[in-house]
């Protein structure tokens, strides 16, 4: 009698593809570095010696300008994965224009600041004008990334490389542009709620 062997199958395993996991890596460290910031100035707030501003209402449009930015790119994701080339064409351009906007918006924050006595250093300095600056800045060094980025993939659009079988660069692309969204509101709500 013959003995019969049963072969187990293997199991599935999680995967993930090498570069998205690189990029949920550098987000997941992003996160770090802001949740530091955030405690360093709920910590520094509670020293004493606090200026209390308003923060600039053109920090409200820039807010609205991200999250559109956000709504366009996820536009152009959607219409890669429909092969609609006319539409990601549009919605790639808009997420770029809106996202040299944001950093208009933000330069702008940043002059209203200056215009209302709140500086980053020097003698009429403080440390809540100074986190305003760096929180916004270093945000704002991220979405130069991500223009670059978004740069490239409207490169690509324009080439005909990004389509319905080829999406690993975009959907990073978009899972980055809408995470630096996210971070941006969550500064923003931050610092409106601790600023009083």
């Amino acid at each position: 009698m013959e003995k019969i062997e049963v072969i187990e199958q293997p199991t599935s395993t999680l995967s993930m593809n090498p570069l998205k996991f690189a990029l949920w890596l550098f987000m997941a460290t992003v996160v770090m570095v802001f949740a530091a910031l955030t405690s360093a100035y709920l910590v520094r707030q509670s020293d004493g010696n606090w200026l209390i501003f308003d923060m600039p209402n053109i920090f409200y449009v820039s807010s609205l300008v991200v999250i559109l930015s956000s709504v366009a790119i996820q536009w152009a994701l959607w219409s890669a994965k429909n092969n609609e080339m006319g539409q990601l064409k549009i919605a790639i351009s808009l997420a770029l224009f809106l996202g040299f906007g944001f950093l208009f918006t933000q330069w702008l924050s940043w002059k209203e600041l200056v215009n209302v006595g709140v500086f980053f250093a020097g003698d009429k300095s403080n440390p809540s004008g100074s986190f305003v600056y760096v929180f916004s800045g270093l945000h704002a060094a991220h979405i130069v990334s991500g223009l670059i980025y978004i740069f490239l993939i409207l490169i690509d659009v324009f080439k005909y490389k990004v389509h319905s079988q080829r999406l690993l660069r975009i959907e990073m692309c978009v899972t980055y542009w809408h995470f630096l969204g996210a971070l941006w509101i969550y500064l923003f709500l931050f610092l409106v709620a601790n600023n009083h």
